[in-house]
């Protein structure tokens, strides 16, 4: 599973209205903990430009591929290519901040390319692409359908899952209220599988 994540220093910044720096940092933390302890026992690797988060990820087990490019879909496309060259038929792409995460068991499961959309149905929160596509990763707004057109061009059959614990994402501080418990995340020390 490829989990990209960027600087923990700078995450979430949409939630600066309900939340300080610290805060913010170590909600991504807390979640993107929770996507790799999800992924088990499937190997994981986190694709990154920073060595903070590069030196948490090699803690929790996961193996880290160093971008040599910045923003989300080129550093997607670079890990992609490099899980590709290390011989991996298929590719599980999550984003980091699912802090309902439980499993990621039967994604890949399937010849084409499996989409799990957010749930609003406007963005990709998952997604399995088999390596044999020359695949333009498409994150953004609007990336669940620009991702599903992206595969129809391709030829692939796309199959859409919806799975709740995966569709929950956090770019609001709507989406912490209603799904953390904020003040047990906040009020106490970062866990280990945390820091």
């Amino acid at each position: 599973m490829l989990v990209p994540i960027k600087d923990f220093a700078d995450a979430k910044f949409r939630l600066a209205e309900a939340l300080s720096a610290s805060q913010r940092s170590q909600i991504a933390r807390e979640m993107a903990a929770r996507v790799v302890r999800a992924a088990a026992p499937h190997p994981v690797f986190v694709v990154c430009d920073d060595p903070v988060v590069a030196s948490w990820a090699q803690k929790r087990g996961a193996e880290v591929i160093d971008s040599p490019v910045a923003g989300l879909n080129p550093s997607v496309s670079y890990g992609f290519a490099e899980l590709r060259a290390q011989g991996f038929d298929t590719v599980v792409i999550s984003h980091a901040d699912l802090p309902l995460a439980r499993t990621f068991d039967g994604i890949a499961d399937f010849d084409g390319v499996t989409i799990v959309p957010d749930r609003h149905g406007g963005g990709t929160n998952v997604m399995a692409v088999p390596t044999t596509l020359d695949f333009e990763f498409r994150y953004g707004a609007g990336s669940f359908p620009a991702h599903c057109d992206e595969a129809a061009n391709k030829g692939a059959v796309i199959r859409v899952v919806a799975a709740t614990d995966l569709q929950w994402d956090v770019d609001t501080p709507a989406d912490l209220d209603q799904s953390l418990d904020l003040d047990s995340v906040l009020n106490t020390p970062p866990s280990e599988t945390s820091q």
